[in-house]
């Protein structure tokens, strides 16, 4: 059952660093400000919840793990909400979306 237990445990915490890290790549790849915004967003959202799973699985249903489902939660809520925050303050702020016609035609010339 131990085995069992941390197999699942190593399972939730690589898909996590894995999700984290598609997400650090997303920044570093996107083209504009909304697009990496997004995608950070959720793969850290993800990511984060996975290996909080990965803890409390192999933490075993414990009062601390009681508080690591807590603290995913609040995660789970916080994050989309802040993203979308700072997005809408960016659009407010006068930071155009690159849309697919920018793509398109770099130079803005038809």
């Amino acid at each position: 059952m131990i085995e069992l237990q941390i197999t699942f445990s190593i399972i939730f915490v690589v898909l996590g660093i894995l999700f984290i890290l598609a997400g650090s790549i997303g920044i570093i790849r996107l083209p504009d400000f909304y697009s990496r915004t997004h995608s950070i967003s959720k793969s850290d959202t993800l990511g984060v919840v996975f290996v909080i799973i990965g803890l409390v699985i192999y933490e075993g249903f414990t009062q601390s793990s009681l508080k690591l489902v807590f603290i995913c939660l609040f995660i789970a809520l916080s994050n989309p909400i802040g993203s979308h925050a700072l997005a809408r303050a960016a659009l407010k702020k006068g930071i155009k979306p690159l849309l697919s016609d920018d793509l398109d035609n770099p130079g803005g010339k038809k």
